[in-house]
């Protein structure tokens, strides 16, 4: 697997901390928009551009957003 670069980290780091917002206050408009605009940053990156990825890379991108302070 190649490394996950840092700004694609930090994205989920943030995708995971506006989730958790989100879940103790539901129906924040603003939170849900942040957190759809966060979730095409992570899809559309320019690292996942030759090729789409594997279950293992998106699960190991998503403990890299829980490991900053357990965010999720």
């Amino acid at each position: 697997m190649r490394p996950i670069p840092a700004d694609l980290a930090r994205t989920q780091q943030e995708w995971s901390a506006t989730y958790r917002q989100l879940a103790e206050q539901p129906g924040r408009t603003e939170l849900r928009r942040h957190l759809y605009r966060l979730s095409s940053q992570l899809f559309f990156h320019p690292y996942w551009r030759q090729r789409r990825p594997s279950a293992a890379e998106w699960w190991e991108l998503r403990d890299l957003g829980r490991s900053d302070g357990d965010m999720c």
